[in-house]
């Protein structure tokens, strides 16, 4: 443990990725989204792709035991036992995708996922239509390839199932049930390959203290009356990590 404890904290970059991961939680504690969206594009330079979709998910699942109890109250079971199914197929096609692909390869997808879910956030475009129950699969599929692949669970679901035209209360806590358990679909999928390590873990724990104390932060300093202002503040900080995140910065390296 010590030897695994020293080589964690020997990590190249770790005070970048400690500074990236508590922006990450400020904007998440005032915004309620963007932490895979800031701290995927900045980790991926320092780390390798499978190690960076390994910790995104151990902080994730730490971030959601705070608000999974209500969210299992509210939320329609049924309709996220349908997006996880889905995921269930397509989370290993990911992580396959992330085997074979070189880590530029990978980095660029990234890079398009988290700006094109920019992009739409900054344009105003949401899904206006009706999610149907075989758009349901489609939405929890695509989740499924996309986060294992890069660790971005969240844009699909945001602007096609979250922005949807059904009770904003109930969709909201099928949205954080269905990421929590996508989750635990892909550290499980890691697991019984092999994948997380002792290393992983320590990340993960090292990475999870600022993470909690900036999301606490960021909800004590959120004002409704600032939403405005809150919300492209984020939308900057996003663009800063996507831009910084650009493999044409270090080829790759």
């Amino acid at each position: 443990m010590p030897e695994a404890l020293t080589h964690a904290l020997a990590t190249p970059g770790l005070v970048w990725l400690i500074c990236a991961i508590g922006v990450a939680g400020i904007v998440r504690g005032f915004s309620g989204f963007g932490t895979a969206l800031i701290f995927v594009p900045v980790a991926n330079i320092f780390l390798d792709p499978k190690t960076v979709v390994a910790i995104i998910a151990l902080t994730g699942i730490a971030c959601n035991a705070v608000v999974l109890p209500r969210a299992w109250q509210q939320g329609s079971r049924g309709e996220v036992g349908r997006l996880v199914v889905a995921a269930l197929l397509t989370v290993p096609v990911g992580l396959w995708l992330l085997d074979v692909l070189d880590k530029t390869t990978v980095r660029w997808v990234v890079t398009l996922v988290a700006g094109g879910m920019l992009a739409a956030l900054v344009a105003g475009w949401r899904f206006s239509g009706v999610v149907s129950k075989p758009m349901l699969f489609v939405i929890g599929a695509a989740a499924g390839l996309i986060g294992g692949m890069t660790g971005l669970t969240g844009p699909v679901v945001i602007l096609f199932y979250l922005a949807g035209q059904a009770v904003a209360q109930s969709v909201r806590a099928n949205t954080i049930l269905f990421l929590a358990a996508l989750d635990v679909v892909i550290l499980v999928t890691l697991f019984v390959k092999g994948d997380v390590t002792l290393y992983i873990v320590l990340m993960a724990a090292i990475l999870s203290l600022p993470y909690a104390a900036t999301t606490m932060l960021g909800q004590s300093l959120f004002d409704p009356k600032h939403e405005r202002l809150y919300r492209w503040a984020a939308y900057g900080v996003i663009a800063l990590a996507v831009v910084s995140g650009l493999p044409v910065w270090n080829n790759g390296a």
